[in-house]
């Protein structure tokens, strides 16, 4: 994450901008459209830097090295999973936290015995540990 914070008045220059579809004071998100269409001008042989330039980013506000990472971040997400990755549904993965269901009587009963052998092989090992000083 950049240390970077947004002024007001530069936020609203962003948001002037037909490819920034938000902007707060820490970050700019990126139409789908301007993603797409600037892997693709990567793929070309376009740098990262004249992509940015031509779609109206002045590099001194952004900063010069967000269009190469930028770059990187759409390259992999187009790799994988191709022009829908970049549809708002498809973000996040794997690390994302999946929803709890619920448990069943058994389950939570499992759960907690597993976590009370856990617990106490922890004590056991820790007052070891102790012992040894």
């Amino acid at each position: 994450m950049s240390k970077r914070i947004f002024t007001q008045e530069q936020i609203n220059t962003l948001l002037n901008n037909k490819n920034v579809a938000k902007c707060s004071e820490k970050s700019i998100s990126y139409h789908r459209d301007f993603k797409l269409a600037a892997v693709r001008r990567y793929q070309e042989g376009l740098p990262p830097t004249a992509i940015f330039t031509e779609a109206g980013f002045n590099l001194a506000l952004i900063g010069r090295k967000e269009p190469k990472w930028c770059l990187e971040r759409w390259r992999s997400i187009f790799r994988k999973k191709g022009a829908d990755g970049f549809s708002k549904e498809a973000r996040g993965g794997p690390g994302r936290r999946k929803a709890l269901r619920p448990m069943s009587d058994q389950e939570k009963l499992k759960y907690y015995e597993a976590q009370i052998a856990y617990l106490k092989a922890e004590n056991a090992f820790l007052a070891k540990l102790r012992k040894q000083r």
